[in-house]
């Protein structure tokens, strides 16, 4: 089953085969945080590359969740104070996750188990929140998320609970 797509305010990348959908209010340092994930992957030898950011068009097909540019802003990414800059991109793709960045001095200091970010009616990817000020997103994430099939840091597969 196949739905029309909805423009979400929001920053889509893809790293490895995991496709991560940053959300949140405006200026709370989604294009950021994707920023420092995409640069990171690709020091760590991972395939990285912008889906879209700002905007982006999410759609359901067949049971899963794609994301796609919309044509106007198609590998343009917004690095706030910055500037404006073109990266690889890959649209569209499938989406994993949404990311929610969070200000540790206004969140909980663990958030609920097994939270879903709802795009749209049927549309649900788990959620994952990480803080703004963490200087490297991409290690957080991947202790939740195997990447190209397996934790950067090592661990078990257990999303709660993680050894290294």
């Amino acid at each position: 089953m196949s739905r029309p797509a909805v423009n979400i305010h929001g920053t889509a990348i893809v790293i490895g085969t995991c496709g991560l959908l940053f959300v949140g209010p405006s200026g709370s340092g989604k294009s950021s945080l994707a920023f420092s994930c995409l640069v990171q992957a690709r020091r760590e030898g991972l395939f990285s590359a912008l889906i879209s950011d700002d905007q982006v068009f999410v759609s359901l097909n067949a049971g899963r969740i794609v994301a796609q540019a919309p044509a106007s802003i198609a590998g343009l990414m917004e690095l706030r104070g910055s500037g404006i800059i073109e990266t690889e991109i890959l649209s569209p793709a499938l989406l994993d996750y949404a990311v929610l960045p969070v200000d540790l001095r206004n969140s909980e200091r663990l958030p609920a188990e097994g939270e879903d970010f709802e795009l749209f009616e049927g549309a649900l990817l788990p959620l994952l929140r990480i803080p703004t000020t963490v200087a490297d997103p991409l290690a957080v994430l991947s202790a939740f998320i195997p990447f190209n099939g397996k934790p950067l840091s090592g661990g078990n597969s257990s999303p709660l609970l993680r050894r290294f």
